[in-house]
């Protein structure tokens, strides 16, 4: 006869026995009836078998691994490791004879043991957490990233020197702040999920503002970090949970109805924490729940800048030499220019190097696909606002935090006060030459790789000009392969600027782009010498001063 009994932690399952005994076994099997008791507590599952006598010594059974067999119509045999308890020691088999009273019940116990060993399997796949339980069987997240990348990247974002670097981005930091502060009414009393906590310093705005409960779930070891860092405020500290694992692979007690994040990299998709932004949303948030950010806007323009063209082109004239030590280096030229024009530069540059206005790409957090996130498709196109060499593509992003009381956007154009983020361009080893009110033409074509970012394939054109350029046709292309994951981070930087009274700042395309109310427009940062993983394209370093004013945009 089988026993149930329901808690709130544990759930057992017994079946009586005839008789159970060790193999090999010289004895006879005993007369008293013996338990078989399946269990599960705190996540983990249990096989115990005893005799029905208090003094009884209870045999242990790893279901995960045990095998039962059918010896006959009440009899089976169950085979599992086991050792002597030393974990050096290896383990061997084990098999313990079982005999049922009747085959209704030898039927039963093996229904039952196929069950609890499944549910054993996936147990033992994940860790039990005071709030979740962690499953470490491959995940999304692994199924789409090199191990080698994944190792580097929560390695990297473990240390609390490269937190700071982020933190004291005050551009980054104050707008944030000042986005969830400003819509306390999105927050009090809700409960927030933070993605990517870091240092958890989201999860303690969350907490100011109001929550009721904020999840901070990080994967790499700065969750004990801040842990750490959210223990030291007390008054805080009783509205926020730590949970160390992947938001893929994490489970909470409830759903959110706020999430908060930082997931833009270089070019906002850098490092592709935006699917895990997504997929955060589809397992966590509650219908029309909000998104903090809402919406993210890449923004491209064409630009002109001989200066840099020619530095990056100049670094390739090492291989020109034909007595490098006896040794001539000329046949790896050609490779050599292609591949540091490859590199994405990495830089603050002055708008004013901008060819045309600013088209832009949409991505809304809170209705995009993942899929969608693998690969973006930008078609371009542009009119030149005067003659010039243009020698490839400016990108930069911002993103919006449409609160209830304020929409505040963060962002990273040229002009506006530098992030650690700066702004990227794409550099063509071959320009194109245009003239005023000429059309270019394009397409900008990101592909998602499996090193957590994106090659780049762009293609810029000149479209004809002046009579007949209705009847279309091309004069000059150029294209280029990018890897976004080998940035160059370009230390010097353009000179401080203003404008004169007849100059506007039209080259950043539409108003969306714009300016804070007072923009630092003879802000100049210094960059200090990035450390090796800011050169495997990581968080940078910088230093600068900014007015606090400025943080983010209010619409």
């Amino acid at each position: 006869m089988m026993e149930v009994s329901l808690g709130q932690k544990q759930k057992h399952h017994e079946f009586t026995l005839l008789s159970f005994s060790l193999l090999p076994s010289s004895s006879s099997p005993s007369c008293s009836s013996a338990v078989a008791c399946f269990s599960t507590e705190c996540g983990a599952t249990k096989l115990q078998f005893h005799q029905k006598s208090e003094s009884a010594e209870v045999v242990h059974v790893d279901i995960s691994t045990a095998q039962l067999f059918k010896l006959g119509p009440v009899k089976s045999v169950c085979i599992s490791e086991s050792s002597e308890g030393n974990r050096m020691v290896k383990s061997y088999s084990r098999g313990i004879t079982l005999r049922f009273r009747t085959e209704d019940e030898s039927k039963a116990f093996h229904c039952a043991f196929e069950q609890w060993k499944s549910k054993a399997v996936d147990a033992s796949a994940g860790a039990c957490l005071e709030n979740g339980k962690v499953v470490t069987s491959k995940s999304k997240f692994d199924s789409k990233v090199e191990a080698a990348s994944a190792k580097m990247y929560f390695h990297y974002y473990g240390q609390l020197l490269h937190q700071q670097n982020m933190l004291q981005d005050y551009v980054r930091t104050g707008t944030y702040y000042a986005a969830v502060i400003e819509n306390r009414t999105d927050f009090i009393g809700r409960v927030v999920v933070d993605v990517g906590a870091g240092s958890g310093i989201l999860s303690l705005f969350a907490a100011q503002a109001g929550a009721k409960h904020v999840y901070a779930v990080e994967a790499s070891e700065m969750a004990e970090y801040a842990q750490k860092l959210i223990a030291g405020n007390p008054s805080l500290a009783q509205r926020i949970t730590v949970i160390k694992g992947k938001v893929e692979e994490v489970e909470l007690p409830e759903k959110a109805d706020i999430l908060i994040s930082e997931p833009m990299g270089t070019l906002l998709v850098n490092e592709r924490m935006l699917e895990s932004y997504v997929i955060a949303r589809d397992r966590f948030l509650v219908p029309k729940g909000k998104m903090f950010p809402t919406i993210g806007r890449i923004h491209m323009a064409p630009f002109s800048d001989e200066y840099l063209y020619v530095e990056v082109a100049n670094k390739a004239l090492f291989w020109q030499q034909q007595n490098y030590f006896g040794v001539d280096l000329t046949s790896l030229y050609g490779s050599a220019f292609q591949g540091y024009f490859s590199q994405p530069v990495v830089d603050a540059f002055d708008p004013r190097l901008l060819v045309s206005p600013a088209i832009s790409h949409t991505i809304d957090f809170t209705s995009v696909k993942e899929e969608e996130l693998y690969e973006i498709d930008i078609p371009l196109s542009f009119i030149a606002s005067g003659g010039t060499r243009v020698h490839g593509l400016a990108c930069w992003f911002d993103v919006l935090f449409n609160g209830s009381t304020v929409q505040r956007w963060l962002t990273t154009a040229p002009g506006s006060p530098t992030t650690h983020w700066y702004q990227l361009r794409c550099i063509l080893s071959q320009p194109i030459y245009v003239m005023a009110g000429q059309e270019i033409t394009g397409r900008f074509h990101m592909v998602a790789h499996n090193a957590q970012s994106y090659t780049i394939y762009l293609t810029m054109s000149a479209k004809m000009y002046g009579a007949g350029a209705d009847q279309g046709g091309i004069l000059q292309t150029s294209s280029c392969k990018f890897d976004l994951k080998e940035p160059y981070y370009r230390m010097s930087q353009p000179q401080a600027y203003t404008w004169s009274q007849d100059q506007q700042p039209h080259q950043l395309g539409h108003a969306q782009v714009g300016f804070p109310s007072r923009c630092c427009r003879t802000f100049q940062p210094r960059l200090l010498e990035p450390t090796k993983e800011k050169r495997e394209g990581y968080v940078e370093s910088y230093e600068g001063n900014y007015l606090l004013g400025d943080l983010g945009r209010k619409e």
